[in-house]
């Protein structure tokens, strides 16, 4: 379960458009929080919200440079949670449906 709810933060912090909309645009390299916002309609403080959200899931990583702050995406945390999708989408020996011994019953089954 752990392992679960540790990969759904980024699900879950993806699960706002804009927020998926910077991941994108950090996909082309780091970003000065400046560029980002020149690109949304929204506040500086909505800003700061949507991005403590991307580097709390690990999604995202800040460094200060003078008065602003430089985005880029964290490659482990991508590459981990393209490995967590890719097992949790695909068939393998110990699924979490596999367990027990009801695995490969029909609705009919049960009856």
């Amino acid at each position: 379960m752990e392992n679960y709810l540790e990969h759904t933060k980024v699900f879950k912090a993806l699960g706002d458009p804009k927020r998926a909309m910077i991941v994108d645009m950090l996909s082309c390299g780091e970003l000065c929080a400046c560029m980002i916002l020149e690109k949304f309609e929204m506040s500086q403080s909505t800003l700061s919200h949507h991005m403590k959200l991307l580097c709390e899931c690990g999604l995202v990583k800040g460094r200060n440079e003078g008065k602003w702050t430089y985005y880029s995406l964290d490659e482990e945390t991508i590459s981990n949670t393209k490995q967590f999708f890719g097992l949790i989408t695909s068939d393998k020996e110990n699924c979490i449906c596999k367990e027990g011994s009801n695995y490969g019953k029909g609705c009919d089954d049960y009856e």
